[in-house]
């Protein structure tokens, strides 16, 4: 069967804010660890460009293997 273009969206979407908010709190960790500093608001828009690239390429990798499916 199938998948709509906005079930593709929620799935995706869904699926990378899950992954965004534990690459977040993990990034809390590691920087300090491995003695990076960054700062909080760096942090945040660091994660911000991950979450963007994670979410295209779930999307698109979705459609394209719905695509392949015909």
């Amino acid at each position: 069967m199938k998948q709509t273009k906005h079930h593709s969206i929620f799935e995706s979407l869904t699926n990378t804010l899950v992954g965004i908010v534990l690459s977040f709190l993990i990034q809390l960790v590691i920087y300090p660890l491995l003695q990076i500093e960054v700062s909080f608001n760096q942090n945040i828009i660091i994660t911000l460009v991950f979450f963007t690239v994670s979410f295209l390429r779930g999307y698109i990798i979705r459609r394209l293997f719905n695509t392949l499916k015909n």
